[in-house]
């Protein structure tokens, strides 16, 4: 995974889906209008890609890989991955079976059924769902779509990065929200040393950290206001060997940051995005990240699969 892959991924995507995989906009603001003491602050608005989060561009990349059998694909997520792989499935016109845990939100799991996946709830977290999802691919062939630990996964998710640089430039700084890690692998691979990427996860859910700490990917007990998205129990190994070569920084952000910064967007700028998409202006309103004051910042506005009557508190 490198950027000749990343560019020839998004001159695929360009060429024959730009009905599907959009160009999401990217959105420059003096870092005052966030109230952060910085030049600018980017906001990629992924959050408007099809099916709502970033993760269409893996998906639909893994979907092309291969031929797809008759049985389909099939994935296990928190809802997120799902969402991208349903759509994508439906797109191409083939089967999808998609396992999640009890943890991912009701409103995630209706958009799966409405975009005709077959959505089979099973376990506590995404752990145990991902189990019941192999066991099920080992009995009908179908193609595995792993959310975060696959090249083509990682690569698709780099577009994203590509697609920055294309419409702003390299910025400073890259802030983002990592749950098993392929989307900050991807973006790590696309700017490699050109910006500093920096990993954000909350306290709840430290798969990253606690790999760094044991000097090797571990699992890790996950809780908190965004596991439905960021709830892997251990970082990806594809992630674990890009972030440890690219990314230096990786910050913990508390649960209460978090919900503030998803509900200012709401209030403030109407952006209603789920908690895994306001890790970034967390870090920056909490001073978890402190940018320097001629930097820009690019915060990934990674999903938009919430509940709407969340967004009331």
């Amino acid at each position: 995974m490198n950027r000749a892959d990343i560019a020839a991924a998004a001159r695929v995507f360009e060429a024959r889906y730009p009905h599907f995989l959009r160009r999401t906009p990217l959105w420059k603001l003096p870092g005052s209008a966030l109230g952060v003491g910085c030049r600018e602050v980017w906001l990629k608005l992924e959050h408007l890609q099809a099916g709502g989060s970033f993760k269409a561009r893996g998906m639909l990349c893994r979907l092309l890989s291969q031929p797809i059998p008759a049985s389909g694909v099939i994935v296990a997520s928190g809802g997120n991955a799902g969402i991208a792989t349903a759509a994508a499935a439906r797109e191409l016109g083939v089967r999808c079976e998609v396992f999640v845990p009890t943890v991912s939100s009701p409103a995630k799991q209706a958009k799966l059924r409405e975009l005709g996946a077959e959505v089979v709830v099973t376990g506590a977290a995404y752990a145990d769902a991902l189990q019941a999802c192999l066991a099920r691919q080992r009995d009908t062939g179908a193609l595995l779509t792993h959310a975060y630990d696959q090249p083509e996964v990682v690569t698709g998710a780099g577009t994203l990065a590509s697609e920055i640089e294309q419409q702003g430039g390299v910025p400073g700084a890259v802030l983002v929200s990592v749950g098993g890690g392929g989307l900050i692998a991807g973006v790590a691979a696309w700017f490699g040393d050109s910006s500093r990427v920096v990993a954000l996860e909350p306290e709840l859910a430290p798969t990253l950290a606690r790999a760094r700490e044991a000097g090797e990917p571990v699992d890790v007990t996950v809780s908190g206001v965004a596991a439905d998205s960021l709830g892997a129990r251990r970082i990806g190994a594809l992630a674990w060997d890009i972030t440890q070569r690219t990314v230096k920084d990786a910050l913990l952000l508390p649960d209460d940051a978090i919900r503030r910064a998803q509900l200012w967007f709401w209030k403030e700028m109407k952006l209603a995005v789920e908690p895994a998409a306001a890790l970034g202006l967390a870090a920056l309103q909490s001073g978890a990240y402190a940018p320097q004051a001629d930097e820009s910042v690019c915060l990934i506005v990674c999903g938009a699969n919430v509940d709407p009557a969340s967004l009331a508190g």
